[in-house]
């Protein structure tokens, strides 16, 4: 997805929460001077089958899914990282903003697992600490707003929407989806909007996709259309 396509759902993202666009920009930029290009041909993901493994409770009860015969690629979204490998998993990428368990991403990078670093308007001081200690040869910057240099914006707002966007962006035929819970009643009211936008984002790849993610089944009528 370019950016001229993400944007105008960007401003709604940035109107719906008073965010400031700034902020963001500032944090791609420290890391924008923080990572080198990364080679997507590595990550050719055309016609694969991935999961997208979410952090909600219910993860570790659907971690099953991860074993069916035409999983090809497994990517999680921030602590779904290391319930995915506990439980014995191989991992193709992690998604994260740094705001819960970076130490798996310095871990990973220097295992040659790619991690996908994020950096968003509050989250610049955490660029600054952990992005340094990262192998960057394994690093894939990315940011919501504008893309510059070695920062991409490929969609997405949360770690596991984004997951989605990237998977997308790299070619995957089919998504399939582990420790998703939209309605998860232990989140604070940020999380909770931020779900709901997962959720809307969700819907809009689908579209784009044609394709119907079984995590939204039986909720597509109440769902807020993008364009």
């Amino acid at each position: 997805m370019d950016f001229t396509t993400w944007e105008p759902v960007y401003g709604r993202i940035l109107d719906d929460f008073g965010f400031d666009r700034t902020g963001d920009e500032r944090a791609r930029d420290a890391l924008a001077d923080l990572v080198t290009p990364f080679d997507r041909d590595r990550l050719d993901w055309d016609g694969a089958t991935v999961a997208v493994c979410g952090a909600a409770p219910t993860l570790d009860d659907e971690l099953d899914r991860l074993d069916a015969p035409d999983v090809d690629v497994v990517v999680a979204a921030s602590t779904a990282a290391d319930a995915v490998r506990d439980a014995g998993f191989d991992l193709d990428l992690m998604v994260t903003d740094l705001d819960k368990n970076p130490e798996t991403a310095v871990e990973l990078t220097e295992s040659g697992v790619p991690v996908a670093a994020h950096a968003h308007g509050d989250n610049r001081p955490a660029v600054r600490e952990w992005v340094p200690r990262f192998d960057t040869d394994h690093v894939l910057g990315t940011t919501q707003a504008a893309p510059v240099g070695p920062v991409v914006n490929w969609g997405g707002f949360t770690d596991g929407d984004r997951a989605a966007f990237i998977a997308d962006e790299l070619g995957a035929d089919r998504l399939v989806f582990a420790g998703w819970d939209f309605d998860d009643p232990t989140v604070d009211a940020m999380k909770a909007q931020k779900l709901r936008w997962a959720e809307r984002l969700l819907r809009w790849l689908e579209r784009r996709r044609g394709e119907r993610f079984s995590v939204l089944d039986g909720r597509r009528d109440g769902i807020d259309p993008l364009p």
